[in-house]
C-alpha cells in the first residue's frame, strides 16, 4: 500500500496556490521519502506536494538518470515547443497531446538549502512544468484545447460515474494517481 492517497482531480487541494518552504526539518525529509514510495507506486516520475493533501511548493521526480526533490520552484527561462501524449496522476487513466515549451531551465532548492539550476529538454522539461503547474494549483486539463476540453468533460463524467459505488459503502472513496505520467 501507498504511503499516501494521491489526490485526484475535484479534490479542492489540487486547485490551491501551495506556499513556500519555509523551513526543512526531519518532518519535511520523511515527507518526501514517503513521496517517492507513493509515486513508484503509482508508477509516476513527478509527484507534487498538493497531491498528497501538502499544500507547500517542493515536488520530488525520477525520470531515469535524474532523480531528486526541488523545493521553491521557479522557471526562469524557457523555449520552443513540443507536443507530446501527456497522463497525470491526479487525473487516472486519460491523457492528451500538450504543447509545452521544449527547453527550460529551472531553480529551487534541496533538501540542504542549496541552490537547484536544472537546464531540461523535452521530457525533463515536460516533468518539470508538470509538477510546478500543480504547485500553483494547475491541472492539464487547463492545458486543453476547446475540443480536448469537451472530450475531457465527457471523459471524466464517465470516469466519475465509473467509481461510483453501486451500494452505499462505508469504507474509504476510491482514489486514482497523481503526477506527470507516461500514458
Amino acid at each position: 500500500m501507498s504511503p499516501h492517497e494521491i489526490r485526484v482531480i475535484g479534490d479542492p487541494v489540487l486547485r490551491t496556490v501551495a506556499a513556500d518552504v519555509t523551513d526543512v526539518d526531519g518532518a519535511l525529509v520523511g515527507l518526501v521519502e514517503s513521496m517517492f514510495g507513493t509515486m513508484y507506486d503509482a508508477a509516476g516520475i513527478g509527484l507534487a506536494a498538493p497531491q498528497v493533501g501538502v499544500q507547500r511548493r517542493f515536488f520530488v521526480y525520477d525520470h531515469g538518470d535524474d532523480m531528486g526533490v526541488v523545493l521553491n520552484p521557479r522557471i526562469v527561462e524557457s523555449d520552443g515547443e513540443w507536443a507530446f501524449e501527456e497522463g497525470c496522476l491526479s487525473v487516472p487513466g486519460l491523457s492528451w497531446e500538450i504543447v509545452r515549451p521544449k527547453t527550460i531551465h529551472l531553480v529551487g532548492l534541496d533538501l540542504e538549502g542549496n541552490e537547484v539550476s536544472i537546464e531540461a529538454d523535452e521530457l525533463a522539461s515536460r516533468l518539470f512544468q508538470h509538477e510546478l503547474d500543480h504547485l500553483d494549483g494547475v491541472l492539464l486539463v487547463d492545458h486543453l484545447d476547446e475540443d480536448q476540453a469537451r472530450d475531457a468533460k465527457r471523459a471524466l463524467r464517465d470516469l466519475a460515474l465509473a467509481r461510483e459505488p453501486l451500494s452505499p459503502s462505508p469504507g474509504p472513496s476510491p482514489s486514482g494517481g497523481g503526477g506527470l505520467r507516461l500514458p
